[in-house]
């Protein structure tokens, strides 16, 4: 069974087999040679769509998990707005006490 090769392949097998081509060798052994470059290229393409088959496979199966994921509910806890008593609270303390303070004094 021959591989199937486009005539691009074809060409550039006979050109990388022409150009490692030895002294005495006959067309009939060039064209051996060539065959079998393209046999590596069929080779080598083959192998490579079953590469990215598989990594395409596997792509699918982990945004496939994703999307099965249930996906738990999330609590959103509405801003608060932050407690400005305190701040003021001890505003006021202090300066209660510093008039307490310069009263006594003077007395």
């Amino acid at each position: 069974m021959k591989p199937k090769v486009s005539p691009q392949v074809e060409e550039q097998a006979m050109k990388l087999a022409k150009g490692i081509q030895k002294s005495g060798q006959t067309k009939e052994q060039t064209k051996l040679i060539a065959q079998g470059i393209q046999k590596g290229i069929a080779d080598y393409k083959k192998q490579q769509g079953i590469k990215l088959r598989e990594i395409d496979k596997q792509r699918k199966q982990k945004a496939k998990q994703v999307t099965d994921k249930p996906t738990e509910p999330t609590i959103e806890v509405p801003p608060t707005a932050p407690n400005n008593t305190l701040p003021w609270g001890l505003l006021a303390l202090s300066w209660i006490g510093f008039i307490a303070y310069v009263f006594w004094q003077k007395s």
